[in-house]
């Protein structure tokens, strides 16, 4: 089991290059990851976003890079004068409507995003390609490592709350039986009161016992609780990432203990059942960090 919260960062140099790519998830329901690459580096987000998913399997990840020329005769600069223009006149524009000073210079148009750009020839790009993958191959492997490390903190946590549901449904199944058996004296000793000595016609005592038992039967919902509840503890022990199994099981868990609170019509099993809905709510907050 792991966290969807972590961090990861990787290196990879040569004697021209030098590239860092750092990782940064959160939680999330899918796999979204966010970068900025600029077009010159284009070629590399893509292998750099496969080598994440093929770890990652849930979270917003958040990729971030540095990327550092060694050698002087790789900086091969390339000006786009075309968007440096439109970041000019974009500035004159503002400038014009807001009547404000225009303090665009050169040296701030030439920092606009895309404005300069390094260019790489094919076989520079393969050196950058395997640079970028090296480092992302680090980045990945320490971020999946302490997403691991958190996992195994919420693992921990979750079977402390499957445990405390499990012993509230062991007294569950204690006090069940004895809700019939209890409806039934407080019935007779009701009927003995009002009928002050006359005779109890018992057939008809049985008849609203038995209609009562069928309805606040919930031998089922205890099958079923107990069922969901180990599909949830084999799960947990998983390899593989279980957050929306978990998800799924909790809310079946939800379901049957919700039936159970409807049907109880005895104080103590509703005491179990709201202690039991309590712990299951921890459980769902903590799903939400689960890959």
């Amino acid at each position: 089991m792991k966290s969807m919260t972590g961090y990861g960062k990787g290196e990879a140099a040569n004697e021209h290059r030098k590239v860092t790519v750092e990782l940064k998830s959160v939680n999330n329901r899918y796999l979204e990851m966010n970068s900025r690459f600029p077009k010159a580096l284009s070629f590399v987000e893509d292998s750099v976003k496969k080598q994440i998913q093929d770890v990652i399997k849930r979270g917003t990840v958040d990729i971030m890079y540095t990327y550092e020329l060694t050698g002087e005769s790789d900086k091969k600069v390339v000006l786009d004068m075309a968007l440096a223009e439109k970041y000019f006149d974009a500035a004159r524009t503002v400038s014009n409507e807001f009547h404000i000073e225009n303090d665009m210079t050169a040296v701030s148009v030439l920092r606009m995003p895309d404005v300069l750009s390094l260019t790489a020839e094919e076989a520079d790009k393969d050196e950058l390609k395997a640079l970028f993958s090296s480092a992302a191959a680090g980045a990945v492997a320490e971020l999946d490592k302490m997403r691991a490390v958190e996992g195994i903190g919420v693992k921990a946590d979750f079977e402390k709350l499957v445990g405390n549901i499990e012993s509230c449904l062991a007294e569950v199944k204690k006090r069940a039986p004895g809700v019939v058996a209890d409806y039934r004296d407080k019935i007779m000793k009701r009927v003995s009161e009002l009928l002050d000595g006359v005779a109890i016609d018992e057939s008809r005592i049985a008849m609203e016992v038995a209609v009562f038992a069928d309805k606040c039967d919930i031998n089922e919902e205890i099958s079923r609780l107990s069922s969901h509840i180990e599909q949830f503890l084999t799960a947990l022990g998983s390899d593989e990432p279980q957050g929306r199994k978990l998800d799924f099981l909790s809310q079946e868990m939800n379901r049957e203990i919700n039936t159970m609170g409807s049907k109880a019509n005895d104080l103590e099993l509703t005491k179990l059942v709201i202690a039991m809905k309590n712990e299951l709510e921890k459980i769902k907050e903590q799903i939400r960090n689960v890959e």
